[in-house]
């Protein structure tokens, strides 16, 4: 009877890190079962590597014209407010996952997700309808202040309090304005 053979952390991180778990597997010598808990997939890096080795499905802006209209009309968000913070976002991209863990047409974190009844947030009309409710709750907060809302989208609400306006962060005065760009290209066609 050959031992069961466990994998460190170390070896697992590896196994994820270079996406190669199978060529992993074929370079040990003896290729026994490792325990189930090894096997597990930390569901973290898998959403990183989909996104990483570009496993997306290639989306047409025009697809998710549908859903942005029915929530828009929903909400009471514009859709053009709406389909700039997608291509600012993902870039029409369903299965986006940023560095910081936001995934989704619309980069929800997995906190706001939660807090939105969002189930998953992978699922695109499920992350647009929870992205244009967290839009509207902004919306309303800064009294229809389009630039504050998308401060807080990108900042987090706390900053944007705390600063009392945009915060002083470049990656975020830079988002503001490239969604307002945005805005007007959408709204002009």
């Amino acid at each position: 009877m050959v031992a069961r053979q466990f994998f460190t952390k170390s070896q697992a991180k590896k196994m994820w890190h270079h996406a190669d778990f199978v060529t992993f597997l074929h370079s040990q010598r003896t290729m026994q079962r490792p325990n189930r808990t090894t096997l597990m997939r930390d569901i973290k890096k898998d959403k990183l590597l989909r996104t990483k080795f570009r496993l997306i499905n290639a989306a047409n802006p025009s697809e998710y014209e549908p859903l942005i209209r029915t929530c828009s009309e929903k909400y009471g968000v514009n859709s053009s407010l709406i389909k700039a913070v997608i291509h600012a976002e993902s870039g029409y991209n369903p299965n986006a996952v940023s560095s910081k863990g936001a995934s989704g047409l619309m980069q929800l974190m997995p906190g706001t997700a939660r807090s939105l009844n969002v189930a998953n947030s992978l699922d695109p009309k499920d992350n647009v309808e929870g992205g244009v409710k967290y839009l509207r709750f902004l919306l309303d907060t800064f009294h229809g202040d389009v630039s504050l809302a998308l401060a807080a989208y990108n900042a987090g609400l706390g900053k944007v309090a705390r600063y009392g306006g945009i915060p002083p962060y470049t990656e975020t005065r830079t988002y503001v304005n490239r969604v307002l760009s945005y805005m007007q290209s959408y709204q002009a066609n």
